[in-house]
């Protein structure tokens, strides 16, 4: 029986892996043929595919399809972190590719350990890539706060230079470093087809939370109202940026320590158990095997979250 089980898990573990490869190349080695519309990819098909199309490549395609419909009733939730995060694939083709990863992870650990380990590894690898499209989106925008200063100082020395205010955006569009450079670019493709400049500003602020533009943007509409120079005002607004960040930098001097304690704290329990676990193998074996063990183990996990968010509470300062 036990035979059987290993057969068959084998089995199982290996068509997953197969398959998720599969759909992982599939995508990666078409990008142009997944961006172009359904009925031109259908005509592409019956062109140059012909009877070459394959089971698995129909069914990655009508994946994508039915996956990008989904997201689109959904609204632009994913759509939207990905452009925010800088990643230039689609919405579908990333779902798709999540979905091959957590399919490959579950099978080697299927593999290697067992069927509910697996499936919990493959459960728990959708969560790390929210995580890391968080992070990466985290990222960019700290980018974006972290460049305005010599954002506004181009666009003030433009300005001054004789240039109009959208010559000034759209040196920005040419000359800044990522992701100011594409924040503008968006700014000066939307005024082109006659979108408010002033819109444009607002949604930029919105979309990467950059309170500190959100001043800019507003200074820009009333400068725009009213008159005056427009050159002197945003060395005014980026003087303050300037002060706000040299606070927000000491601030975070001052909160270090606490976070690296905290870090410190909380990463704990985990090398302790995993250094008795090497140092000891059974000596951690009551905390699951009897019932008083899981009620120990079960109020030290509620106990760690609970200090976990106290920590984060404390250490986590705003102004």
């Amino acid at each position: 029986m036990s035979i059987f089980t290993s057969a068959s898990m084998l089995t199982v573990g290996s068509t997953l892996m197969i398959v998720a490869i599969c759909i992982v190349g599939l995508l990666i080695i078409r990008p142009g043929f997944r961006r172009v519309s359904r009925d031109r990819r259908r005509q592409l098909q019956g062109r140059k595919r012909g009877q070459q199309v394959t089971t698995l490549a129909t069914a990655t395609d009508f994946a994508t399809d039915q996956i990008g419909k989904i997201l689109e009733k959904r609204g632009k939730g994913l759509p939207g972190q990905l452009e925010l995060a800088g990643i230039k694939m689609k919405a579908s083709d990333v779902v798709l590719l999540t979905f091959a990863a957590a399919m490959a992870a579950g099978a080697v650990t299927m593999l290697a350990t067992g069927p509910i380990i697996g499936l919990v590894v493959a459960l728990i690898v959708p969560v790390f890539g929210q995580v890391a499209l968080n992070y990466l989106v985290g990222r960019r925008k700290r980018a974006f706060a972290e460049q305005l200063d010599a954002t506004l100082q181009m666009m003030a020395a433009s300005l001054r230079a004789g240039y109009s205010l959208l010559q000034a955006v759209q040196a920005m569009s040419s000359e800044a470093d990522s992701p100011t450079k594409d924040e503008f670019s968006r700014v000066l493709n939307e005024t082109r087809i006659g979108r408010p400049l002033n819109d444009s500003l607002i949604e930029v602020a919105n979309r990467m939370g950059s309170e500190d533009f959100n001043w800019v943007a507003q200074a820009i509409a009333i400068n725009r109202e009213v008159g005056g120079n427009l050159a002197d005002v945003l060395d005014g607004v980026a003087r303050t940026i300037r002060e706000r960040n040299q606070l927000h930098r000491q601030v975070a001097a001052l909160a270090s320590e606490g976070k690296l304690s905290a870090v410190i704290l909380m990463a704990l329990p985990f090398g302790v158990t995993a250094f008795l676990t090497v140092a000891n193998p059974g000596y951690l074996n009551r905390l699951f095997t009897t019932t008083i063990g899981w009620g120990i183990t079960i109020a030290a996990v509620i106990m760690l979250i609970i200090g976990g968010v106290w920590l984060r509470a404390t250490v986590k300062i705003k102004f």
